[in-house]
């Protein structure tokens, strides 16, 4: 019996390889178009592929052994998500002091927050089968909305220079110089959740009604769980947008109201990485 099980997943190890092999051989002829018009991302895309399966490979495994974990175990899955997460969204403030932590603390704040009240809800079961894969699309999406709000209020910063050094020359606070640019920031990062929100059940049925619904779920049931999912995503996205756009609003001024973000500063020369 333990024989046929093996052979059987076996068996299913290979299809997904095959599968995935097809996968990354139609992805390979996107990049290729995009060389044919000198838009060379071949080198990203191939680590991206390669990352993107092992890493996926070694998720299956782990989750396969801890299916039946504790709630210990699934916290810090997702505390080890946060903290790459937080790597990832830090790079596009490469050479800013602080920035590993600043995202970090954005991203616990907004996905933390949110995770604690669904469970203590009881909205999210503390099952890791439940909980990791639910957690990680909540960190996922706050990790998103964390670097588009960083870059984009950057870019606003770099881009309107003279103007806030004006304002500040003329007395006028540093929160209130960059707040529209903040405010843009936020709004840039929140838009593509708005959307997926308005596109909910329209445009695309996600996965976990679609599971949910496989496994036998009612698809009432399942609908308005998916909806709860996606509006705890949004408001994950919305809370770490705002707190690390305001950390670094702080950061972007020294202690004597000089704004420290610059064309020329390390932090916003050249073009962040991905």
């Amino acid at each position: 019996m333990l024989a046929e099980l093996q052979g059987s997943i076996g068996n299913d190890v290979l299809v997904g390889l095959m599968q995935a092999a097809a996968a990354i051989a139609l992805c390979a002829v996107v990049v290729a178009l995009c060389a044919w018009q000198t838009v060379h991302v071949e080198r990203e895309a191939a680590i991206s592929m390669l990352r993107g399966l092992v890493q996926m490979i070694l998720v299956g495994v782990v989750l396969a052994v801890l299916l039946h974990g504790s709630l210990l175990i699934g916290s810090v899955i997702l505390f080890m998500m946060t903290i790459a997460a937080a790597v990832t969204a830090s790079r596009r403030l490469k050479g800013m002091n602080g920035a590993l932590l600043m995202c970090f603390w954005s991203i616990v704040a907004g996905a933390g927050t949110i995770i604690a009240v669904m469970l203590a809800t009881r909205s999210l079961q503390p099952e890791i089968s439940i909980l990791v894969p639910v957690g990680s699309m909540i960190i996922a999406n706050a990790m998103n909305a964390c670097a588009q709000a960083i870059e984009r209020f950057r870019a606003e910063i770099v881009a309107h220079t003279g103007h806030i050094e004006a304002a500040l020359s003329l007395g006028a606070e540093p929160a209130v110089t960059v707040a529209p640019y903040l405010q843009s920031a936020v709004y840039a990062s929140l838009l593509p959740r708005l959307d997926m929100m308005k596109s909910l059940g329209l445009v695309w049925i996600p996965g976990v009604m679609a599971g949910m619904v496989v496994s036998g779920a009612s698809p009432v049931y399942a609908g308005i769980y998916q909806f709860i999912i996606v509006a705890m995503i949004l408001a994950a996205s919305g809370i770490t947008s705002l707190v690390a756009t305001a950390l670094m609003r702080s950061r972007a001024f020294s202690p004597a109201a000089q704004l420290l973000l610059r064309p020329a500063d390390p932090a916003t020369s050249g073009r962040p990485t991905a």
